[in-house]
């Protein structure tokens, strides 16, 4: 076992990480910016090494700093977390130059499954159901052509880098191959600085579900059932819960077969994920692997009554897992609290806390760093808390974290929990089927040079939606708006698009996925 480990991060994935090794008995190292200097990670480790300013190309991303704070502090281990360095082929093989263990996957592993091209090629000789497609990149457009033909529409056109919604574009007819295939690479180009484009058949209603893996060092992988992260706002998780409402005893035996044997191919060593489209048939396809833990460990650890940072850190050291499979024994939720505004387009909202309260209570969790007197600092991901509620059925689990919601104060800062208390009365969530639903053009563009740096058009924002099988609402802000996009809309009428106007939204909620985007409005209760 490792004597000592340095956390490569901050947060509460930070915090995550020191609970668990004190309980093994191993020391902490916590590395911090300037910004970070009063966090709770930096007060609850054993060690503490500021790595540089507050931006994270200067800070957490700056390997050498990170060597070095392992060095000086004699840690035989790094565990980068999530985001950051996680995933990171070059920083895994600086580790292991300096022999030091990186708690995570090899450099090849990473460089193997990270490219998303690559990873279907992998994921398809080793018998794992992957979308129908392009073998590799599409060379031209005229390739791009004859393909869709031979898989018939629609299809949908990706960028084989970076991710998010990026790059990506879904062409139902012939004549809009040639329009979403230029606009792709030209979002690709700008956000990744790479255009390289592949295709995939359009996967319609589909689920976004994942296997959590384990691999030892022998090349044996076991999982650890699934999680259900359909729940999404711009390509983004915002609630996530296992077991998946749309499995069934016979799907989870497929499923996790097929992310064992896809684990046990690659000879996968650590605990990743194995991430799916599930189709309305319940057919399932590989997407992606994040070769690292996820955010939303927390909900598998619940029902499965595992400790996924330690079981990282043993097979990290050479232990060998069981191979057991482990299915869901309760119903567990996950609430992402974001320090951002839902009534302004989900608008970042760093700052003071002033007050805190934590909900508590039987199945009842709380990953976070943030306390009252903490400032959210402007330069890193928005995320300031995990809320996960456990109970013996999902309606349970929904009516435990309504309750906890309603206790969770915080005041001074902006947080997305009336979204969350929203969501958990949202017939469509309620259900469980999240297949109903509209889409919206409520919230636009944030990020410019996702479009260049062009000014987005109605036609772009209706042009770049993944999947245009539903409705289309706008809400306008003033007559000549409303003229203008009436004007706009009439050019998209036709046989799958409706256009409907809405009243100001509170949010925007992305069942389905990836490819199939739905969306659900929550509006606000109106003020006494």
């Amino acid at each position: 076992m490792f004597n000592k480990i340095l956390i490569a991060n901050r947060g509460e994935i930070a915090m995550r990480i020191i609970r668990t090794c004190k309980e093994m008995g191993v020391k902490t190292v916590a590395v911090y910016s300037k910004a970070d200097a009063d966090s709770l990670h930096v007060r609850f480790a054993d060690e503490a090494v500021c790595i540089g300013p507050a931006p994270s190309n200067e800070s957490y991303l700056k390997m050498s700093n990170i060597i070095a704070a392992a060095e000086i502090t004699n840690a035989d281990a790094i565990h980068p977390g999530y985001g950051f360095l996680s995933e990171n082929s070059k920083f895994s093989k600086i580790c292991d130059e300096h022999e030091i263990k990186f708690i995570g996957a090899s450099a090849t592993m990473i460089d193997q499954m990270g490219d998303k091209a690559s990873a279907k090629a992998t994921m398809k000789a080793a018998g794992v159901p992957t979308i129908p497609g392009s073998e590799g990149l599409l060379e031209s457009l005229i390739e791009a052509k004859e393909i869709a033909e031979k898989f018939s529409y629609p299809v949908m056109l990706k960028a084989t880098a970076g991710g998010g919604g990026k790059g990506m574009r879904a062409v139902w007819k012939e004549d809009e191959i040639e329009k979403a295939w230029e606009s792709a690479r030209q979002e690709a180009k700008a956000a990744f600085g790479n255009d390289g484009m592949y295709m995939e058949k359009l996967i319609e209603e589909p689920r976004h579900i994942e296997i959590q893996i384990i691999g030892d060092s022998t090349g044996k992988a076991c999982h650890l059932s699934e999680r259900d992260c359909s729940i999404q706002r711009r390509h983004q998780k915002l609630t996530e819960e296992t077991p998946s409402p749309f499995m069934t005893d016979s799907l989870r035996k497929k499923m996790g077969d097929a992310a064992v044997k896809a684990a046990e191919y690659i000879k996968y060593e650590g605990a990743g994920t194995i991430e799916f489209l599930v189709d309305k048939h319940r057919n399932f396809y590989f997407m992606e692997m994040n070769t690292r833990i996820q955010v939303e460990h927390p909900i598998t650890e619940q029902v499965i009554d595992f400790d996924l940072i330690c079981e990282q850190i043993k097979v990290a050291a050479g232990e060998k897992i069981s191979g057991k499979n482990y299915l869901p024994k309760l119903h567990s939720i996950e609430c992402r609290i974001n320090a951002e505004d839902p009534e302004n387009d989900f608008r970042p909202s760093p700052g003071l806390i002033s007050n805190l309260h934590l909900p508590g209570g039987h199945g009842v969790r709380i990953d976070t760093h943030v306390y009252s007197g903490y400032v959210i600092p402007p330069h890193y991901d928005s995320m300031i808390a995990k809320l996960i509620t456990t109970a013996q059925t999902r309606e349970a689990a929904i009516s435990k974290m309504k309750r906890a919601l309603e206790e969770f104060i915080v005041e001074g800062i902006k947080t997305t929990i009336p979204f969350h208390l929203k969501l958990m009365s949202d017939p469509n969530y309620v259900s469980g089927n999240g297949e109903q639903g509209i889409y919206t053009i409520e919230f636009w563009p944030s990020d410019p040079v996702a479009f260049n740096f062009i000014e987005p058009t109605f036609e772009m924002i209706v042009s770049s939606m993944p999947f245009l099988n539903g409705r289309v609402a706008y809400h306008p802000s003033s007559e000549t708006q409303r003229t203008l996009y009436s004007e706009e809309i009439e050019k998209f009428k036709n046989s799958h698009v409706k256009i409907i106007e809405t009243n100001k939204l509170l949010g925007d909620i992305v069942y389905n996925g990836l490819n199939t985007v739905s969306y659900t409005h929550l509006t606000l209760p109106t003020k006494a």
